[in-house]
């Protein structure tokens, strides 16, 4: 089992955010990211991946753009999204998983 694989099954929910270094929304994410770690704590685990760098995972789980977007709960993939994503909208994704 690969680190992915530990991370993602997890009794708590756990955000992945599928992104690329040059891209423009992906970039935007960032601070949302943050807001939403600050507002979940350590209720949910959030990870980011490089799709240039894992292309098999991006493969994988059928990533067409980025940013992607998933929550997965114990193993499973529960909730995806892609392009910017809100705080309010991420935050009651997660909270349904929580």
């Amino acid at each position: 089992m690969n680190n992915f694989e530990k991370l993602i099954a997890s009794d708590r929910p756990t955000l992945v955010d599928m992104f690329a270094t040059w891209c423009g929304p992906c970039k935007m994410m960032h601070p949302v990211l943050e807001e939403v770690k600050q507002a979940i704590g350590d209720q949910a685990t959030i990870i980011k991946v490089d799709v240039d760098e894992n292309q098999a995972l991006a493969q994988q789980y059928q990533v067409r753009a980025v940013p992607t977007l998933m929550i997965f709960k114990s193993g499973a993939l529960v909730w995806q999204q892609s392009g910017y994503q809100p705080a309010s909208a991420i935050m009651d994704a997660l909270r349904q998983f929580i």
